[in-house]
């Protein structure tokens, strides 16, 4: 039971960070596709961080560096050259996949995978069995929790909601939704560049290309399911981490029985059921969202 526990931890942590960038940054009316590329980024950051530096502090600084610079240059193109925000994301996450192929093999000569020498700090023996887990796995719960304070209980929360929502009334009663969306898209880089750290060095010590394997999407479905909620998009998140552990699990269990793609296949497969049934359950506000986005 431990096992399934760590794998669901263990995948999950990372989506969950990454799903918390695209919740905030959807608060201040921004639908960001480019979360895969920035997850990407801050995972190859991290890797290329600790073999330059030796040093993980650095590493993680480095991350969270280039990922905030990815946001600044979504947020300009969004709001400075007045790009369509799902093209822009898009674009970012085009972005993120090659340069960090172009950036490992212009540092390295090849585009192989790259080790490094050690990964995240891990828990240790003290929590027993999970203590193989990193300290992000130890920390997610309390990001989570600051998250809903921030967006629920505080009095920013309300102003990114306004500036999301109704802009235009937004700006009347002197917030301004653009130094909001700036906010809101740099502490989503935040989050990125630690998901894609804890992805990359959580329970691994690599870089490889395309090692995100869609989970920024996977993170932006989370979004929608979970009504851009940070709770309910925690759960939902969860939900696709449970559906991977359990392909994995199934894999050991029956063997050459079933087809490794299929199992492979059922957190993306889990991903689809939770966008079919957010939109059967509130398919009106997310058409919603989307015209509100349209009309800013």
């Amino acid at each position: 039971m431990n096992d399934v526990i760590i794998a669901i931890l263990r995948s999950g942590t990372p989506l969950i960070y990454v799903t918390l960038a695209g919740v905030i940054a959807q608060r201040a009316g921004v639908w960001n596709l480019g979360l895969e590329g920035l997850m990407i980024i801050g995972a190859c950051a991290t890797i290329l961080g600790i073999m330059l530096t030796q040093s993980y502090a650095a590493a993680i600084l480095v991350a969270i560096t280039m990922c905030v610079i990815a946001s600044v240059l979504l947020w300009f193109v969004i709001e400075k050259l007045k790009a369509n925000p799902i093209i822009a994301g898009l674009g970012l996450t085009g972005l993120g996949i090659g340069g960090t192929a172009l950036a490992v093999e212009s540092i390295f000569g090849s585009q192989a995978t790259v080790t490094a020498p050690f990964g995240a700090p891990k828990l240790g023996a003290a929590f027993g069995a999970y203590g193989v887990l990193s300290i992000f796995v130890a920390a997610m719960p309390f990001v989570v929790l600051a998250m809903w304070l921030l967006l629920k209980r505080s009095r920013f929360g309300l102003q990114l909601s306004a500036s999301g929502e109704h802009p235009f009334a937004a700006r009347g009663v002197g917030i301004q939704p653009v130094r909001m969306r700036l906010i809101a898209l740099s502490i989503g880089g935040i989050l990125c560049a630690i998901g894609g750290a804890e992805l990359a060095t959580g329970s691994l010590q690599f870089f490889a290309q395309g090692m995100t394997a869609g989970r920024g999407f996977m993170a932006f479905a989370a979004v929608i399911f979970g009504a851009a909620h940070p709770v309910g998009a925690t759960f939902a998140a969860l939900f696709f981490a449970i559906a991977g552990a359990l392909g994995i699990r199934a894999q050991l269990m029956f063997g050459d029985k079933v087809p490794h793609d299929l199992l492979q296949a059922l957190p993306y497969l889990a991903t689809v059921f939770g966008v079919w049934l957010s939109g059967k359950l509130g398919g009106a506000k997310t058409a919603g969202s989307f015209g509100e986005l349209k009309d800013q």
